[in-house]
């Protein structure tokens, strides 16, 4: 083999080998250009124009070889990356206890089509994903495009390696429902390419937003939401999501956060779970929860239309402080660097940004130092977000052995 050969051949090489970081930083727009990618890769001009080329034959990315110049910059632009608007999709879906949802989602975290959401969950889990699935499979029939695989997000613990939902409590699904196993299942009957995956809806949520939305840059970042029963939380620790030794962790619902508060579902009382979701505003705040929509839209509602009723008010410093007790706890141990919020938590934060900080900081050490942000997340539907990005990440690490067979 002459030099030449032998010098293209070890280019091509160290090219696969940055195939997945590369898409993973175009994925995350932290590559936003061919310059920043060979910086990003530590990698030659060439070696990063072959990967970009190479995403490019995957139909990943989209390479813009003549982009406009900035106005007042000199010198010839740097080639763009762009995720590829029509390239491959993840199917992802999302079951609460208001209903469920399914998504058709790319790369950058782009939701390209969902189906309209159910409204009523069966007590049988496989029914529930059966109809998921079927919804997914639709989306996919109507856009014709590749798939890579399936995500579900639900509100319970997930344990690892086996795939079960330890405690849907919110959905009267049986503790232990091998959700994975049945998703999987389901996903395959479907047709659908690709592999299946489950986690637990506020992880994901966290994954997501750390990848894509409030949480980008944090180091070590942490998310508690509430969406419609519940109190979730999650720990995206040097980049990655940090589930525990069997995926249990940050199940915060069960601070306490009120020794004398309310019954919990887990047995104890006065539980982050019971005093600080939706239906513990809407009790506080002395409205009777009505079925025409969500409990959090009920909340978001009161907090827009009322905010200055007297109930709603006093609602409202009720569960910043409650929320406020348990973040503070949460930052004595974990010492993050920033704190996302979402759903009514997320509203509280807007309602009172003051005071919920102020919480924050008198009740832990590290909060003192005022450096540490809290700020709302930032992704609609950021759960179902997550889910995809479990379907992307084989891709993500490896794209010619998860996509190579399909090009072509």
């Amino acid at each position: 083999m002459n030099g030449k050969a032998t010098t293209t051949r070890s280019r091509l090489d160290r090219g696969r080998g940055a195939l997945g970081p590369a898409l993973e930083l175009v994925h995350t727009g932290r590559a936003p250009t061919r310059a920043v990618l060979t910086a990003e890769l530590g990698v030659t001009r060439a070696t990063a124009g072959a990967v970009a080329a190479e995403l490019e034959a995957l139909g990943l990315i989209r390479v813009d070889s003549r982009p406009a110049a900035a106005a007042g910059s000199q010198g010839r632009p740097s080639h763009r990356l762009l995720v590829a608007e029509d390239g491959p999709v993840a199917l992802a879906a999302q079951v609460h206890a208001d209903g469920f949802r399914a998504a058709l989602v790319g790369l950058g975290g782009r939701i390209v089509a969902t189906a309209p959401g159910c409204v009523t969950v069966d007590e049988d889990p496989a029914q529930v994903l059966a109809a998921v699935v079927d919804a997914g499979a639709a989306l996919l029939a109507a856009g014709g495009r590749r798939c890579v695989g399936a995500g579900l997000a639900v509100p319970s613990a997930v344990a690892e390696p086996e795939g079960t939902a330890l405690n849907p409590l919110h959905l009267a699904w049986p503790a232990g429902a091998p959700v994975r196993d049945i998703f999987a299942a389901l996903v395959r009957q479907a047709g659908i390419d690709g592999p299946a995956f489950t986690g637990n809806d506020v992880n994901l949520a966290a994954l997501a937003e750390h990848r894509h939305g409030a949480g980008r840059g944090a180091r070590d970042l942490l998310c508690v939401a509430t969406g419609h029963r519940g109190v979730g939380g999650a720990l995206v620790l040097d980049g990655r999501l940090h589930t525990g030794s069997s995926g249990l962790a940050l199940e915060v619902g069960h601070l306490t956060v009120n020794p004398a508060g309310r019954p919990c579902y887990c047995g104890s009382r006065g539980c982050l779970d019971v005093e600080a979701d939706p239906l513990a505003f809407l009790t506080a705040a002395g409205r009777e929860p009505g079925p025409e929509v969500s409990l959090l839209q009920q909340c978001r509602d009161l907090l827009r239309t009322e905010a200055d009723d007297p109930g709603v008010r006093a609602a409202t410093a009720e569960l910043i402080d409650r929320l406020g007790l348990g973040l503070a706890g949460l930052v004595n141990i974990l010492n993050p660097d920033r704190i996302i919020l979402g759903g009514l938590h997320g509203e509280l934060l807007a309602a009172d940004p003051e005071r919920l900080r102020a919480v924050v900081a008198d009740r832990s050490l590290w909060g003192r130092s005022g450096s540490m942000p809290i700020v709302g997340c930032a992704l609609d539907h950021n759960s179902l977000a997550g889910a995809a990005e479990l379907a992307w990440q084989p891709v993500l690490d490896d794209p010619l052995a998860a996509l190579g067979h399909l090009v072509g």
